[in-house]
């Protein structure tokens, strides 16, 4: 039952977690220079390591909403971006260029997660 619950909001969850990537990657910058509240250097961590709470969301996102009903072009966009966020999230502080990509890999799954669920309501499938 939960599977079934999880296939059917896989794609809205994938799409709430990706922008809540890009949100959080926004603001984390400016909120480390503008407020002492991130000193703590506990705190500023366990605040970073959001990042990989985003990515195992996506990945718990990606594979319920392929598991059954996406077709082929959709279930390898949305792996295709899901490897290239997590690795660009994993390889962000190695150069800046991968902090960019993360952005774009988000959106794609965004986009992904929303041309799977057009697809689903064209096809009748719930």
């Amino acid at each position: 039952m939960k599977a079934d619950i999880l296939e059917r909001k896989a794609d809205y969850i994938g799409i709430t977690g990706s922008v809540l990537c890009i949100i959080h990657c926004l603001i984390t910058p400016m909120l480390l220079m503008t407020t002492s509240f991130f000193q703590d250097d506990q705190l500023r961590i366990g605040f970073l390591s959001l990042d990989y709470v985003f990515i195992i969301v996506n990945i718990i996102a990606v594979y319920f909403a392929t598991r059954h009903y996406a077709p082929l072009g959709i279930k390898r966009a949305l792996w295709g971006f899901l490897i290239l966020f997590a690795f660009a999230i994993v390889l962000e502080d190695v150069n800046e260029i991968f902090e960019y990509l993360g952005y774009a890999a988000s959106a794609g799954l965004v986009v992904t997660h929303l041309l799977n669920i057009r697809q689903h309501r064209l096809n009748h499938v719930h």
